[in-house]
């Protein structure tokens, strides 16, 4: 017995090392992603590798004196160090001060991804419209969402029936510009709506859908060109919402917070998935990426921000209010 025991903490001091080295070089290799794309994908997946080096640091803490032993905390340490690193930026940021719950003329948005796999479009349009939202960004939208919504809703006004990313919203646009283009492409599909907010003065929203980040450096030229479309439509009241397929601990996204010149309003809100796993009969514990975002001028101020629930998608939506800032 005792020496099935030694041979089990051996076993044990192993995989914690092994452990430690992965959660460590993945979590170093990621901050390449300041330079290349392809290691921006490992800085999406920072909460992993923190975790990882978490887990590998109490193992190791834990376990009996040995090389193994230290070696494994230092590269625990040093994984939970670095991966603390991509994830620290977002939760120490400057954000604007909140308006009061109460703050006249709101406006209520909601982000959502509806899947164009999701086959439950009667219950997404009803969330949807049960929240009297004043517009919706949708992405990977079909003809049969449309349909769905406009047939519970139909004072309710879309962009594009026809479109893989479409605004709803409560009152007509007043200008309308949709780019088509599919991904891969270095374009993302947008749509772009003028709107009149509830003082009755006018704001743009912009809706847009990034490819994955696997595809080396398409995301970041689909940013810049999202950049140049949002300088032409540029007023203190653009709204600019979507499934961005990016993590705020990746450098692609903060450096397309500061290109935008526009205040990210989602800070670490995690959004995905929200699938069903286990032959669809278990749904995922939580959701691990946050990859869907809000922006907004300054002449917006966040009321709040929050997830919504779980339904046919898998996305969770995204629910906005904000408010005029003067």
């Amino acid at each position: 017995m005792k020496a099935l025991m030694e041979a089990l903490s051996a076993l044990r001091a192993v995989l914690t090392f092994q452990l430690a080295v992965i959660c460590a070089a993945l979590a170093l290799a990621a901050h390449g992603g300041a330079s290349s794309p392809r290691l921006d994908i490992l800085a999406h997946f920072a909460p992993f590798w923190l975790a990882g080096g978490l887990l590998a640091l109490l193992l190791a803490a834990t376990a009996r004196q040995g090389l193994l032993r230290w070696a494994g905390l230092v590269l625990a340490v040093t994984a939970c160090i670095a991966a603390g690193g991509l994830m620290a930026p977002e939760y120490l940021r400057h954000m604007s001060p909140r308006a009061p719950r109460d703050a006249p003329d709101q406006i209520k948005l909601i982000q959502f991804n509806l899947w164009a796999r999701n086959a439950d479009h009667a219950a997404t349009a009803d969330w949807i419209i049960d929240q009297d939202p004043d517009v919706v960004v949708m992405e990977e939208f079909t003809a049969d969402m449309g349909r769905a919504l406009l047939k519970r809703a139909p004072g309710y006004h879309l962009t594009c029936g026809a479109c893989s990313t479409a605004i709803l919203s409560r009152r007509p646009a007043r200008e309308i510009r949709i780019d088509r283009r599919s991904l891969p492409g270095t374009y993302a599909p947008v749509a772009i709506a003028r709107l009149s907010a509830p003082d009755g003065r006018p704001y743009t929203v912009v809706g847009v859908h990034y490819t994955w980040p696997t595809y080396g450096g398409v995301q970041q030229a689909q940013g810049v060109r999202l950049a140049a479309t949002l300088d032409r439509v540029r007023d203190k009241r653009l709204i600019l919402a979507g499934d961005f397929n990016s993590t705020p601990w990746s450098f692609s996204r903060r450096r397309e917070d500061d290109l935008f010149g526009l205040e990210r309003r989602t800070r670490a809100l995690f959004s995905w998935p929200a699938t069903k796993v286990a032959g669809g009969r278990l749904p995922t514990p939580f959701p691990f990426l946050p990859i869907d975002q809000v922006y907004a001028g300054d002449g917006w101020r966040t009321v709040s921000v929050e997830r919504g629930p779980r339904l046919g998608s898998d996305h969770f939506p995204v629910i906005v209010r904000l408010a005029p800032a003067d």
